[in-house]
């Protein structure tokens, strides 16, 4: 038995993101394989309508594709009830009016983060999307890696005892734009257009050290702009307002330090553009896209410091790799699918507004820790007022930081 489909309004999908994650390897990968199966048995198929300001663009990548519904007039989407799901992928100072509308639509939304320049803001959409009854999602793609997957598999077993550490390293060289072309948009690393890398990965920090480790409880943080002057997509050198480096530490519930540089001027030398150490009393793993790696404590080695001799030993065939014993799809599909499911059945996504708010308030308190040159403490807040029924949110909710700083500056 087949349900109807599902519609949804992608607004965005001319951007890099919104284009290859979401509609090419997310929703029309979903539609290819003939929807999403339910718990019962049952599929739902997706229906997408894309949305932006260019017409001329919006039809070609309908023409490429085979989707038969696109339009530049949001209200109008918003105003037909057979499209049920908004999704955003705008520049983040567009992102809270269109997800304000789209809640007071009375459809269910699902989008990037941050999700709002300030953490009042992230927080009155919370609020508002629990007020109007709606679904509501934010991204949380990595959690969905197979790497991570795969660090969540030995975390639960056991295998590392009490966590004591938690070491980072994100980050690849982004051309100047120069010699050659740069691989991110040049907005990134202005300011006054929301970019920065505080403000892009510190909400994705927020869920991965939370969801795996333990909620954050402040953070000490240090950021630069390494390279002041790039160059522009149409061949123009611009200043660099933004940071594209930042090393923080992290204080987690339970005790645990987690310490993660992320920088778009650093050359690689690691098996993969991010990797996580994760230390423990009875072992350690080393995570990252798609890899995972152990080592047991009784297969440590006893290391000795002699700077007199070069050690010849081989540490890293000491480590075991991780088995996948499943097949690993795109994160972000496998996210859609989930969000899919809940909307249909109505279940609420544990990967929602709030979730999203707590990013926005580690950005804001990264900025801060910046700018005063401390560390700063994010108190437990929660959303005032009950949950609705089944509600995933309030247990494991909103560390926010008092507002101050707002994440574009």
């Amino acid at each position: 038995m087949t349900r109807p489909p599902l519609g949804i309004i992608m607004n965005g999908v001319s951007g890099r993101m919104g284009y290859r994650q979401h509609l090419v390897r997310s929703i029309l990968a979903i539609r290819d394989q003939g929807g999403v199966l339910l718990p019962d048995g049952t599929r739902v198929q997706v229906e997408p309508l894309l949305v932006g300001r260019s017409g001329s663009k919006l039809a070609e990548i309908a023409d490429r594709h085979g989707v038969e519904h696109w339009t530049t007039d949001l209200d109008a989407a918003l105003g037909d009830p057979r499209w049920e799901v908004y999704a955003d992928f705008l520049v983040t100072s567009a992102r809270v009016p269109a997800l304000r509308r789209a809640i007071a639509a009375g459809k269910a939304v699902y989008t990037e983060k941050p999700t709002a320049e300030s953490v009042e803001d992230a927080l009155d959409l919370a609020r508002a999307a629990r007020a109007a009854g709606v679904q509501n999602g934010v991204v949380h793609d990595k959690l969905f890696l197979p790497g991570l997957r795969k660090l969540r598999r030995v975390l639960d077993s056991g295998a590392l005892g009490r966590v004591l550490s938690v070491r980072g390293e994100f980050g690849y060289w982004v051309f100047e734009g120069d010699w050659q072309s740069a691989q991110r948009p040049s907005w990134n690393y202005r300011a006054e257009d929301g970019g920065g890398i505080v403000v892009d990965m510190f909400p994705h920090w927020s869920y991965v050290l939370e969801r795996l480790f333990g909620r954050v409880e402040s953070v000490s943080a240090r950021a630069v702009t390494h390279i002041p002057e790039r160059v522009d997509e149409q061949g123009h050198r611009y200043r660099a307002t933004a940071d594209d480096a930042v090393y923080g530490v992290f204080d987690l519930a339970g005790g645990i330090t987690a310490q993660i540089n992320s920088s778009w001027a650093v050359r690689v030398d690691r098996d993969e553009l991010v990797e996580f150490q994760v230390d423990g009393t009875e072992g350690s793993a080393v995570a990252g896209l798609f890899g995972c790696r152990v080592q047991h404590r009784s297969t440590t080695p006893k290391p000795v410091w002699n700077p007199d001799l070069p050690d010849a030993h081989d540490y890293r065939a000491d480590w075991q790799t991780v088995p996948d014993n499943e097949v690993f799809e795109n994160g972000f599909k496998v996210q859609w699918e989930q969000f899919i499911r809940d909307v249909v059945s109505g279940t609420p996504h544990p990967y929602d507004l709030v979730s999203g708010a707590r990013g926005v308030a580690l950005a804001e308190a990264g900025i801060r820790s910046d700018r005063e040159g401390r560390r700063v403490d994010l108190p437990d807040r929660r959303l005032p007022g009950p949950a609705p029924d089944g509600a995933a949110g309030d247990d494991a909710t909103a560390a926010v930081v008092p507002s101050g700083a707002r994440v574009t500056a």
